[in-house]
């Protein structure tokens, strides 16, 4: 089969690898359809993930349709069109069992804080992924699901992560009926997050970026006002003024390890990997929030140390709640709105590469070119 395979920081190919295998009965074969690029793919592709191999293969959103399935499945059958939440679960274990899907116990047995994940680095288990023709899916009658006949494919697409993880963050986010909220980030999961807050009952929402056609798309997508942090000078006294000197009462972190707008911090994370990850947004959370609110983290972090104001999170009484989403407990409320209309995840894809021109994808994504938001690679185009 054809996949896109790692070569080292910013160096990805097309190769031909051998076609997955049925390892054991719980298992499927999935033929890949469409699958997109995630921000949290770049920090693979830019070398800020630790364990992340040589020849793997990246992807974890994708949908397909299913070639064949091992002796004990019984929920699919060959042909089925599914989409696969990007967690990789048993469905049994403790943490499973709790609906924390993320935290499986019994897939990845190298590391203890997270289970497995398709196509991400080694510390998540070492699944190759979707951006591939052909794709192994463990626990095949746990994670996929049939896609409806009234959803879209690009809708189900955006449902295997980057929606179901912004509506996520926003769950997490603990909002009340009014509420100011500000949402860190105006990626695809930024502007899920803040086109989910209204679904939670927000009153007001901010998202804050650097670029002008991220926060265009932001209000446009999120109905949101914007803030550009390179416009002003103090990017926290300017939220502050904007919800009479108090803070948010919620802030949704949803930029993660490369985030720009400290020069040291950005260098020593991103560029010279001293930290696990920028802690500029985390840290403009914990300032702009109201005392007594909630941080709601979604961006991807490294396991190193990184210059957190955990003292401050804690004089002001901050609640922080953070995690991988658990993607399929999120999906029957979200089919429920994109039925009524309230969503149409779809509307963030931007730009379409077939897996051939999957490198150009990367480097578009990467370098913020030509207004790209949300990538998809589709397959024989």
């Amino acid at each position: 089969m054809k996949a896109m395979t790692y070569r080292g920081p910013y160096k990805i190919r097309v190769d031909r690898k051998p076609d997955p295998v049925i390892a054991h009965p719980n298992d499927a074969i999935v033929r890949v359809e469409m699958a997109s690029i995630c921000g949290s793919d770049l920090h693979l592709y830019h070398g800020m993930m630790p364990d992340t191999r040589i020849g793997h293969t990246f992807g974890h959103e994708f949908i397909g349709r299913v070639e064949e399935v091992g002796s004990s499945v019984q929920n699919l059958k060959p042909g089925d069109r599914v989409m696969v939440p990007f967690n990789i679960y048993c469905g049994s274990c403790f943490f499973c069992a709790r609906g924390l899907y993320s935290n499986c116990h019994n897939v990845n047995a190298n590391a203890t804080a997270i289970g497995g994940i398709y196509g991400y680095s080694h510390s998540t288990g070492g699944f190759d992924g979707g951006q591939a023709e052909l794709v192994r899916v463990p626990f095949a009658d746990v994670g996929p699901q049939v896609i409806p006949d009234d959803i879209a494919s690009e809708d189900a697409l955006l449902l295997t992560d980057a929606f179901s993880t912004g509506y996520f963050g926003s769950q997490l986010a603990d909002i009340v009926e009014g509420d100011t909220v500000v949402v860190l980030g105006a990626g695809p999961v930024g502007l899920a997050a803040a086109r989910s807050c209204w679904l939670m009952g927000a009153g007001r929402v901010i998202v804050v970026d650097h670029l002008d056609y991220r926060l265009e798309k932001a209000r446009a997508f999120a109905f949101a006002e914007t803030v550009h942090f390179g416009q002003v000078d103090d990017i926290v006294l300017t939220l502050k003024k904007m919800t009479d000197g108090l803070g948010a009462d919620s802030v949704i972190d949803a930029v993660g390890a490369e985030a720009d707008g400290h020069v040291v911090q950005h260098v020593t994370a991103a560029k010279l990997k001293l930290q696990g990850g920028s802690p500029v947004a985390l840290n403009w959370a914990i300032d702009a929030v109201r005392k007594g609110g909630t941080i709601s983290v979604m961006g991807a972090y490294g396991p190193l140390f990184s210059a957190v104001k955990v003292g401050d999170a804690m004089n002001k009484g901050l609640t922080i709640r953070a995690n991988q989403a658990p993607v399929k407990r999120q999906w029957p409320r979200l089919l429920e709105h994109i039925r009524a209309g309230r969503i149409a995840p779809r509307e963030l894809i931007t730009h379409r590469f077939d897996l051939d021109d999957i490198a150009e994808g990367y480097h578009v994504f990467s370098s913020k070119l030509d207004g790209i938001v949300k990538p998809v690679i589709t397959f024989g185009a």
